[in-house]
């Protein structure tokens, strides 16, 4: 039938995926390192726009309730935001020249997938921002208190924990969605431009069951070094993203065949 792609017996059309060892995150954090101080002034720009969407957030956002879920939902989009991060580490693994300006198009080598999977992500967003106000009322009737030193208020309370279990959970089942299905899968659609965006995320939730525990040493770091970053009023975005970026792009490198 017109549009079907044949296959041999027994051979998947979905890409394979490697077993990884262990401690392959310290290997890409290594392999980020290396290619921030390649590219320094382009992955610095990444960063720093990172670094002032944060700032715009807090600055234009009034609602608490709202700011929260964009904060938190940062995990949601961000993978999409970094394709100028994996393209840079892809230009400097095939030994081309590391240009700012031709990063800022590379989207357009596969627009149509990964148009798509920005799509998806966005639904994502919308859903979990209406979820994390929903979860903020519950125990907040004036909204969450995001003043200084919240985190240590909350935890001096049993409703503090609580709210803060709740608030996890929820937040948790989105970011666990999002990462099954796009740990690797924009790097791919980035690389192979005949890829659709469906196989891609099929192919991305293979690579985290075949390295579950190592995947999720992984997850853990990212969320560590974007909080950090968050924590060190978003100018340390411009540092953590980047890293995570070209990081995630020898992730994608070292767990698909």
């Amino acid at each position: 039938m017109a549009g079907q792609v044949d296959h041999s017996p027994g051979e998947s059309p979905f890409p394979e995926a490697r077993v990884v060892a262990p401690g392959a995150p310290w290997r890409w954090l290594a392999l980020g390192i290396a290619d921030m101080r390649a590219a320094p002034g382009a992955s610095l720009f990444y960063g720093g726009v990172f670094a002032l969407m944060g700032a715009a957030l807090m600055t234009f956002i009034t609602s608490a309730a709202i700011e929260l879920a964009l904060v938190t939902g940062f995990l949601l989009v961000a993978p999409f935001l970094s394709v100028g991060l994996y393209d840079l580490s892809r230009r400097r693994e095939r030994g081309e020249a590391q240009q700012l300006a031709a990063t800022l198009t590379a989207w357009q080598a596969n627009a149509p997938a990964l148009g798509f999977y920005a799509l998806i992500l966005a639904l994502l967003l919308a859903v979990w921002i209406r979820v994390s106000v929903v979860v903020v009322a519950l125990f907040f009737s004036s909204g969450a208190p995001l003043e200084h030193g919240v985190l240590a208020e909350l935890a001096s309370t049993v409703d503090g924990w609580i709210f803060m279990g709740a608030y996890a959970a929820a937040g948790g089942g989105f970011a666990l969605l999002v990462f099954a299905t796009g740990v690797v899968s924009i790097p791919m659609l980035l690389d192979r431009k005949d890829m659709d965006t469906i196989t891609a995320m099929i192919a991305s939730f293979s690579v985290l069951r075949s390295n579950f525990a190592t995947m999720l040493l992984w997850a853990a770091i990212i969320v560590v070094l974007v909080a950090a970053g968050f924590f060190a009023y978003f100018v340390g975005l411009a540092i953590t993203v980047p890293l995570i970026g070209h990081a995630t792009w020898h992730a994608y490198r070292e767990s698909v065949a």
